[in-house]
């Protein structure tokens, strides 16, 4: 059963319906349109959705549209070194979070997991389902299934650290993820277990503020490997903290939206929900 933070659960089964019929319909399609197709009056529709996502729907469908990764790519550019140099960095503030982290050594890394306990329970965030991983040290794996099953999405982050102990305890998680997906604020720790090319790839990708984008060859030259951009893809598909280390952010150069481990219209979701807070 999962764990339910306000509200979040039902606005984002909401929000994922009418992104299928903006998608649908095309971005000229009208308040009175968007609201009949979701049965429901204007009104309500109009104040669910500013509630879920800070900007009106018609707002919105404007970060919907496929030219929006683009747009942001030629606007929100973060080049890493600078953000790097300026604060905006994992060390610094994810929204009114604070991210710690820490690596597991490489060592560990080899052990596959053996003799880790990790807690894990199913919790609604803003963008559907979340199951949620953690040690006595922080959250190691999110991951979201309104485009795969549960037992899907437990599988796969299970297969990543093979012989740990796996045990269901979503009170020991439940702080975390509230402060993680913005119903309360505080630190958030994350303790990160992946081969040492993955890490460097990942502190990367904390380094992108919320509302700005990369490109996967920016990454790979920021962490000084400028031929291995497939390699950095790669890295940045096999994240097992999503949102919090925000894959989501890395961009073809070209301005496509890429792959997503967890299905591109969570991605989409996230990159617009992102944009649209961040002009509020």
């Amino acid at each position: 059963m999962n764990v339910q933070l306000p509200e979040q659960g039902y606005h984002f089964n909401v929000m994922r319906r009418a992104i299928e019929v903006i998608d649908r319909l095309g971005p000229q399609a009208s308040l009175p349109a968007l609201a009949a197709e979701m049965d429901m009056s204007p009104a309500h529709f109009q104040r669910l959705f500013t509630q879920w996502a800070g900007v009106s729907p018609k707002r919105y469908q404007q970060y919907l549209t496929l030219g929006h990764a683009k747009a942001l790519l030629a606007d929100r550019f973060t080049t890493l070194d600078t953000a790097h140099a300026t604060g905006l960095s994992g060390s610094g503030r994810l929204h009114d979070l604070f991210l710690r982290w820490e690596a597991m050594s490489p060592g560990d890394y080899a052990r596959a997991g053996e003799g880790l306990e990790i807690y894990w329970g199913w919790f609604d965030s803003p963008f559907g389902p979340a199951l949620v991983m953690g040690t006595d040290k922080g959250i190691c794996g999110i991951g979201f299934s309104s485009e795969m099953t549960e037992d899907e999405a437990m599988q796969d982050l299970t297969s990543r650290w093979p012989k740990a102990r796996f045990v269901e305890a979503p009170e020991r998680l439940r702080d975390w993820v509230q402060a993680a997906f913005g119903a309360t604020q505080g630190e958030v720790p994350l303790y990160l277990i992946g081969a040492p090319f993955q890490i460097k790839v990942w502190e990367a990708l904390m380094q992108v503020p919320s509302g700005h984008v990369t490109t996967y060859s920016e990454i790979a030259q920021h962490i000084g490997t400028p031929k291995a951009v497939r390699a950095v893809g790669t890295a940045v598909g096999r994240n097992p903290v999503s949102y919090l280390i925000p894959c989501h952010r890395a961009l073809r150069k070209s301005g496509g939206l890429g792959g997503y481990h967890w299905g591109l219209p969570v991605k989409r979701a996230i990159l617009a929900w992102e944009a649209a807070r961040k002009e509020a």
